[in-house]
């Protein structure tokens, strides 16, 4: 039997414990940790589909040059060499960095040391600039330090919470279902602030659906009204804050609209004030906007001025949406940051990292902020430039100039499992890293506790972990002392021993307790939240009332608020929201490998409201365009009151690999924050038309699609692929047509008529292939239809079960594989049923709990449309 290994889930912040058991060469069993404190068990879709996703399919497995395999030898020299000519020829500022949330601590830190320790230039930035850049300058300005105040305990301590630009049921599931037993065992209050109703929204007590882009106004009017009532907490203001007086004065000058009706503000209002436990949770909603650091400043304001931070139940509260967002931050991973948080611009700090690390010269000023280094690349002021474990031609704003400029880059060097990310394809050399399930080291989640993520699965081919890779180039370059680590544990003990020196300086991140940790105690290390040293133990920040400012008082800022970089025009009336959904992660590198994860949306979509569709023409399942300054993208339609009016919802993932004409980055303005430099991801505007599609088309094939359609999304299936696609040919001949898409098609089985076309290949009796056209949007039972391959098939060519065999439905639950049609079953079955109820009757909501909003919107349908569905 094999030995049952205790890792850390690769996904969002929350950083949810679970337990690894091999189960064949390559696949894993994974469970959910019983003992870990951020899930205590639970695990949202993605993390229970974790097993399914450890595949080779796709893994690059020996270092290519030029797309062809190399020797490590050569590959690593090549980089070394390409990286000192350019240095040598053109000065440090000539090289960069962009590296990725994914990393682990260890891995963050011998790639920060490489390049401002001994390369010398402050260009390493990181994906996370993308997600919580925001945040890091917000509690900076406040705090004088990126501190975290409080803990996931205080969500079940609070009497109210307020989520902030968090879908939490989706990105976040683990911490909502946290949330949702506070509620149910305590009462606790929810408040929602969001333009759009999420999943998240069924639990508020409160929606506030405000405008895009005033949360500074919203809670700017929280402050003046809290000041008018007498709520302020005087002796927690006058004892250890400066700047109350601006910033109350700022705020009662800001009349910016909100979107909102008198009676919601005032019940808000009315709500916060009266609430002493409060929680206020953000994320990428208040993050991603050009005054994304004003946003965050307004909501620590007001956490402030009642004095609710670091207390129990208090406080303002970030959730990261990467598993190692805050190890980056640990680390100096962003370009205006030093290691263990310490200040790049801070000579004695500047001095100290160096002295530490015997290095010749630490830059005293930021390198290139993400966006930035990109232009500069475009620029070509980089010359030579690693991107490790992430996909910029996806991710990114104007992502089609990110494509431009790599081609243009002089040396391009990836890092990454796979050959085939939009990134990868344009690099000049790609060195073939570990993945979760192999890498061995430590995260940090978002309240600051430190877990080990280890390797269970033995690395493919000749994989190697990303510290490694940096370290032999480090030494290849002639730093070979400094980069001589044998094994990441060594890594972590100088990390901690550093982190000390900060807290000598009196930093808040001080994890010197570890500094002389023993091999076994790293590799037993239990979930521990920093700070670890002879000083103090874990625990919450400020709610002593001190600070890391240099008078050690926090800072009140003085803000107002402002409109979306991007303006309106005629040409472009429409705003665009932009996010995850529940099922998929980033640019589905390793969710898109197993098809669970893809039946609840197999493809891109529009989420736009039904007055707005009517407006445009748009009918559900057509395909609409949507047009930006900087480029377009082909989305699948979906009316839906949920969708804000004139601001529809795109969500973030799809990518070349996947869906090429449906890339979000391409149509997202590059508008960044002044003080962050993160990039506004959520108020692009946008023109908005049909597709004149002259057909559609639905397949299934056991061989991966090679599609040329203007528009198509691919998907996994249980065996196989399914695709969508469309175009504007002028199609006279369906055979002769089907026989371009799928040339496999060419003696088959096949329904044609004038409308409609339907083709079917079985060989030694079981289905192949199967393909469905339509002069409209095809209608059959996919996930039916997806199912037949490599069966018998009988009822395949019809599109959906025969008389005598159930149709489940869409999936709507992925933990569960529970379909739409079946849960409308058991709710017609019992009339006056409970949510609970339905859910135990059909398995479904009862894991990671995301999908039950969902149950509930079925369960509100009238009865007649239920039974016809």
């Amino acid at each position: 039997m094999s030995e049952v290994i205790r890792s850390t889930c690769p996904y969002c912040g929350v950083g949810c414990g679970v337990l690894l058991k091999r189960d064949g060469e390559i696949g894993l069993k994974v469970e959910g940790d019983p003992d870990h404190p951020a899930n205590y068990g639970r695990l949202c879709s993605k993390g229970l589909a974790l097993g399914e996703t450890t595949s080779l399919n796709d893994r690059v497995l020996t270092p290519q040059i030029g797309g062809k395999d190399a020797d490590w030898d050569t590959a690593l020299d090549l980089v070394a060499s390409k990286f000192k000519s350019a240095i040598a020829e053109h000065g440090p500022d000539s090289v960069a960095f962009y590296v990725s949330g994914q990393l682990l601590t260890e891995d963050y830190y011998i790639a920060n040391k490489l390049m401002k320790g001994f390369i010398g230039s402050a260009n390493i930035d990181t994906n996370s600039r993308l997600c919580m850049a925001s945040t890091v300058a917000g509690h900076k300005r406040a705090f004088g330090s990126d501190t975290v105040p409080g803990t996931y305990e205080d969500l079940e301590l609070a009497d109210l919470v307020v989520l902030v630009g968090s879908n939490l049921a989706w990105c976040h599931p683990v911490l909502y279902q946290r949330l949702v037993a506070a509620r149910q065992e305590r009462g606790t209050k929810v408040v929602v602030v969001d333009p759009r109703r999420t999943s998240t929204c069924e639990i508020a007590d409160l929606h506030l659906k405000i405008d895009i882009g005033s949360d500074v106004a919203l809670f700017n009017g929280l402050l003046a009204h809290l000041k008018q009532q007498g709520q302020i907490d005087q002796g927690f203001v006058g004892a250890h804050t400066d700047g109350f007086e601006a910033a109350v004065s700022s705020a009662q000058e800001d009349l910016g609209q909100t979107g909102l009706s008198d009676h919601d503000i005032q019940a808000f209002f009315a709500l916060f004030g009266q609430t002493e436990k409060t929680v206020t949770v953000f994320s990428q909603g208040v993050n991603q906007s050009s005054s994304g650091t004003d946003k965050v400043n307004a909501i620590i304001n007001c956490h402030l001025a009642t004095g609710r931070i670091g207390k129990p139940g208090m406080g303002p509260f970030s959730v990261t949406g990467q598993p190692n967002a805050m190890g980056g931050r640990e680390t100096g991973g962003l370009a205006n940051m030093l290691a263990a948080h310490m200040d790049l611009e801070n000579p004695a700090h500047n001095a100290a990292v160096k002295d530490f690390w015997s290095a010749e010269a630490i830059p005293a000023t930021p390198g290139l902020k993400a966006i930035d280094m990109f232009k500069a690349v475009a620029a070509g002021q980089i010359k030579a430039l690693w991107i490790a474990c992430t996909n910029p031609v996806v991710s990114f704003p104007q992502a089609g100039d990110v494509a431009e400029a790599i081609k243009a880059c002089d040396f391009v060097v990836v890092s990454d499992l796979s050959a085939t990310t939009d990134t990868a394809k344009l690099a000049d050399v790609v060195l073939p890293a570990t993945g979760w399930g192999e890498k061995d080291g430590t995260v940090t989640n978002s309240d600051r506790t430190i877990s080990r993520q280890k390797g269970v699965l033995v690395p493919p081919g000749q994989a190697k972990h990303d510290w490694e890779i940096y370290a032999e180039v480090g030494r290849r370059m002639g730093w070979t002392r400094a980069f001589d680590y044998q094994k990441p544990v060594e890594i972590f003990r100088e990390h901690a021993a550093l982190s000390g020196i900060a807290g000598g300086f009196g930093r808040d991140f001080d994890i010197s307790g570890l500094s002389d940790i023993e091999d076994a105690e790293y590799e037993s290390l239990v979930p521990t939240r920093w700070p670890i040293s002879a000083v103090r133990q874990g625990g919450r920040f400020f709610g002593d009332g001190q600070f890391f400012t240099p008078t050690g008082r926090a800072k009140f800022l003085a803000v107002s608020s402002k409109a979306p970089a991007t303006k309106r025009l005629p040409k472009y009336p429409y705003r665009l929201n932009t996010g995850r959904i529940r099922d998929q992660w980033h640019t589905m590198t390793r969710t898109a490998k197993t098809a669970r994860l893809s039946r609840h949306f197999a493809e891109p979509f529009l989420q736009i409201h039904p007055k707005d569709a009517s407006d445009l023409g748009l009918k559900p399942a057509d395909l609409a365009q949507i047009t930006s300054p900087h480029g377009h993208a082909i989305l699948r339609v979906l009316v839906s009151e949920h969708a804000t009016l004139g601001a529809p919802f795109a969500p973030m993932h799809w990518t070349g690999e996947y869906a090429p004409a449906a890339t979000i980055g391409n149509v997202i303005s590059a508008a960044t924050d002044p003080f962050s430099g993160q990039p506004e991801s959520k108020a692009s505007v946008i023109a908005i038309s049909k597709f004149a599609a002259s057909w559609y088309g639905f397949a299934v094939s056991l061989k991966p699609f090679e599609l040329k359609t203007e528009y198509w999304a691919q998907a996994r299936a249980d065996k196989g692929w399914r695709a969508e696609f469309s175009g504007t040919d002028d199609v006279s001949d369906w055979a002769s047509f089907a026989n371009t898409l799928m040339p496999s098609l060419s003696q088959c089985a096949e329904m044609i008529g004038p409308r409609a076309a339907r083709f079917a290949l079985w060989e030694d009796g079981v289905l192949t292939a199967a393909l469905f056209l339509s002069r409209g949007p095809v209608l059959v039972a996919r996930d039916f239809v997806a199912a037949q391959l490599g069966q018998a098939a009988p009822d395949v060519m019809v599109g959906q079960p025969g008389a005598n065999r159930p149709n489940p439905g869409p999936v709507v639950c992925s933990c569960m594989n529970v379909g739409r049609n079946t849960i409308l079953s058991a709710i017609s079955n019992a009339p006056g049923a409970s949510l609970d109820e339905i859910c135990a009757t059909t398995s479904a909501g009862i894991t990671c709990g995301s999908c039950r909003s969902e149950l509930v919107e079925l369960m509100k349908m009238p009865r007649l449309q239920q039974a016809a569905e």
